[in-house]
């Protein structure tokens, strides 16, 4: 953050940011929240996240469509708006070891169609909903902002597809 930038410029905002218990998520959250937004922070194990000044941990699973619903609710009741969605949210990292062989580096081929399915459900699907159910607001106030992460974009080189 530029030493010039007003700790104080998005004072009065509302963020969510999606996934961010860890990583690239939790810096985000942390960064909006010391710029003085209220952050809502999501994730499946939020609550033992260590998590800066202006967010609040919401347990959430992203791929339960139920569960986002009651976040964007909660969310719109306390603060009346969502001003930033931030999707950092993904899946498809879950048991790395099947019958006692570390998959994730094998190439894409082998690797096992439920990690796939998980991906997309509790990444590309889970953004979609988000923003789904954040945007209607958003057009209402005439103003928002959708940012979506990805891992994948901002490598040139990863993993199992290369």
């Amino acid at each position: 953050m530029p030493s010039d930038q007003p700790k104080s410029a998005l004072r009065g905002r509302v963020a969510l940011v999606t996934g961010g218990s860890r990583g690239v998520g939790r810096g985000i959250a942390g960064a909006l929240g010391l710029l003085g937004a209220t952050v809502y922070v999501t994730g499946r194990a939020v609550e033992r996240a260590e998590l800066g000044l202006g967010c609040i941990p919401v347990k959430c699973d992203h791929a339960n469509d139920d569960q986002v619903q009651a976040v964007v609710d909660r969310i719109v009741t306390e603060r009346h708006r969502i001003d930033i969605l931030v999707n950092n949210v993904w899946g498809g990292y879950e048991r790395m070891v099947e019958n006692g062989d570390f998959t994730w580096p094998k190439p894409f081929w082998e690797q096992p169609l439920w990690r796939w399915d998980a991906m997309f459900s509790a990444g590309a699907r889970a953004h979609y909903h988000a923003s789904q159910l954040a945007a209607p607001g958003m057009i209402a106030q005439r103003r928002g902002l959708i940012v979506n992460i990805s891992f994948w974009a901002a490598q040139k080189h990863i993993g199992n597809v290369t």
